[in-house]
């Protein structure tokens, strides 16, 4: 069968690479290479040159909202390839704080890649370095997440073939970049990839180490079904490892180091303990790699291009290790979920789901260490303060005391609420006045919540309160029997029945209550019926009583005044007597 045209540019790029280890990519200001013989046969055969290799944005970036969106079209280009689309892949992703030379670490794996079947593939002194775009300098280059447009195809020493795809991402911690987007990207970088290359200046410190497990725990939310160990291999690789006399470079030097700082020690403060446990327990393979810095030309020359000849031997020589470490054909690490094999095809629905996620309002947001101790110490102290008040309340209005009222509770509680927000603003607090404020009005409308509930308890006290329900039941059927013999006397037949028909609702209607009082069963209806009960009172009956007291009020003092006036005036008008 005849070699797909992807495949036969690819062998083609792979065969010119062994000479001048370049690809055709035009970035870094780099010219592009001619049109090679294979690309200038397929035109003149009437075909389509293959596209160039290059860097695809699969993940873009939303600055202004601080948000992520996915490519489709651009993750499907890339992965549902027909020669690719089946075959198990291996995802090799590099994350880490931005401007530690992610991308330029890279660009020497796809020298590999595409020059692995030469001897000397890093390649020639004067072979400028290209592919994923890259710089010096202080301000960040790569956003979102991106992947390489050639997916290689790599003959596994069991005989089985396997893609490999190779991922940058937007570093950690820029100035435009929110905690939450550095989780996202850390997290779905490594939700995606097999290995994951953590990319580290100098040394693991302990932030190194929290960030992690910040990262790490985002991830783990988002996915359905939380596997024992749900990443596959981290490696940490330290970049300018400047204690080669403690801990030699290369792999060896580094798996010495990582023991010691991933170990589990009893004299550990717990939140480290804690630290360092949640990473076993994230990752299946965890290892490290001690990388020298590759010279002061690469760190201070705006010039420079990745050029070998500026690059300090001992760094070239450790990345003679690194790179085949992670990706020769016997250590290619396949992507796994679930204990099952992941194909080209099948990493394309993974990404869309997991996106979907981090679109959505599912996951609580991520917050820097500040916010986050800021909010813990602001909300212990509202529960210090919600706690002092119903102490004080229970002593006042609690279970074992009477009924009280409503006036000398309500004054109660606001002398209470007082000096409880009294207390919260004494207690110190992070994160400043205006941070606070919110915490403060949260207790407050906390506080108003609780006395609703002192206020109800109370009720429950009061005996006639308890009783309204039955008395209001009992006030209906008196008016509707009243009412049906007074219209049944009059001929007014409709009427009456229909005063009989309310006046057996509410004797049934009683009855149940009555039962659900006992028992204590079906409650819900209980409450239907001193719904109904108080709404009767309050819409009907109540004014009905207040209209007959005011009149009876009035006809009272009429009557008063009526009496007055004659016990006055009769004396002076009554005829004399001898």
């Amino acid at each position: 069968m005849a070699e797909p045209r992807v495949l036969r540019i690819q062998n083609h790029y792979a065969k010119q690479n062994c000479k001048n280890n370049v690809f055709d990519g035009g970035v870094n200001g780099v010219e592009d290479v001619p049109l090679s013989n294979l690309e200038a046969e397929l035109q003149l055969n009437g075909e389509e040159p293959a596209e160039r290799a290059g860097p695809v944005q699969v993940v873009l970036a939303h600055e202004d909202s601080h948000s992520f969106e996915l490519d489709e079209a651009a993750l499907e280009r890339v992965l549902l390839q027909e020669h690719i689309r089946d075959l198990s892949v291996v995802v090799l992703s590099v994350a880490g704080a931005f401007r530690k030379g992610k991308s330029f670490l890279l660009d020497f794996m796809l020298r590999y890649m595409y020059s692995k079947s030469c001897d000397s593939w890093l390649g020639e002194e004067e072979d400028p370095l290209t592919g994923f775009t890259w710089r010096g300098g202080c301000e960040r280059e790569t956003t979102g997440i991106q992947v390489w447009s050639d997916v290689f195809v790599v003959d596994k020493p069991d005989g089985s073939k396997v893609a490999v795809l190779l991922m940058d991402t937007q570093g950690a911690f820029d100035s435009q970049s929110t905690i939450k987007d550095c989780a996202t990207v850390f997290a779905l970088s490594t939700m995606t990839s097999s290995v994951q290359v953590y990319n580290l200046s100098q040394n693991i410190q302990e932030d190194d180490l929290q960030h992690l497990q910040l990262f790490t725990e985002y991830g783990r939310l988002a996915l359905e079904e939380i596997y024992r160990k749900p990443f596959q291999t981290l490696m940490f690789l330290i970049r300018d490892w400047s204690y080669p006399y403690e801990h030699q470079y290369g792999p060896q030097g580094g798996a010495n180091f990582l023991e010691k700082r991933l170990q589990v020690k009893e004299a550990q403060h717990a939140e480290l303990q804690s630290v360092r446990k949640h990473i076993h327990s994230c990752f299946s393979s965890i290892g490290c790699f001690l990388l020298p810095h590759p010279g002061l030309t690469v760190a201070t020359n705006p010039y420079f291009s990745g050029r070998l000849k500026d690059i300090d031997d001992e760094f070239k020589e450790e990345l003679e290790n690194l790179v085949p470490l992670l990706l020769s054909p016997e250590n290619l690490v396949e992507k796994e979920i679930g204990g099952s094999k992941v194909t080209c095809k099948d990493l394309v629905e993974y990404f869309k789901a997991y996106m979907k996620i981090y679109q959505g309002e599912e996951l609580p947001h991520p917050k820097s260490m500040l916010q986050a101790t800021a909010e813990a110490n602001n909300l212990t102290a509202v529960a210090g303060a919600k706690e002092s008040y119903s102490r004080n309340m229970e002593q006042v209005c609690g279970g074992d005391k009477p009924y009280m009222a409503p006036a000398d509770l309500d004054r109660a509680h606001q002398e209470l609420r007082q000096r409880c927000v009294q207390q919260f603003r004494a207690v110190k607090k992070m994160g400043g006045v205006e941070f606070s404020r919110r915490y403060q009005d949260q207790l407050e409308g906390e506080l108003d919540e609780a006395y609703a509930n002192f206020v109800k308890h109370n009720d429950g006290k009061n005996m006639f309160y308890a009783a309204r329900t039955p008395a209001t039941l009992f006030a209906a059927m008196f008016v509707a029997y009243v009412v049906s013999g007074v219209t049944g006397l009059v001929g007014l037949n409709t009427v009456a029945a229909l005063c009989n028909l309310v006046m057996g609702a509410a004797l049934v209607s009683l009855c149940t209550w009555a039962y659900v009082q006992y028992s204590g069963e079906h409650r819900h209806v209980g409450s239907i019926i001193d719904l109904v009960a108080e709404t009767l009172w309050e819409q009907v009956l109540r004014p009905l009583s207040d209209h007959f007291m005011k009149d009876s009020v009035k006809q009272s003092v009429a009557n008063s005044i009526k009496a007055s006036l004659t016990e006055h005036v009769t004396p002076k008008t009554r005829p004399k007597t001898n």
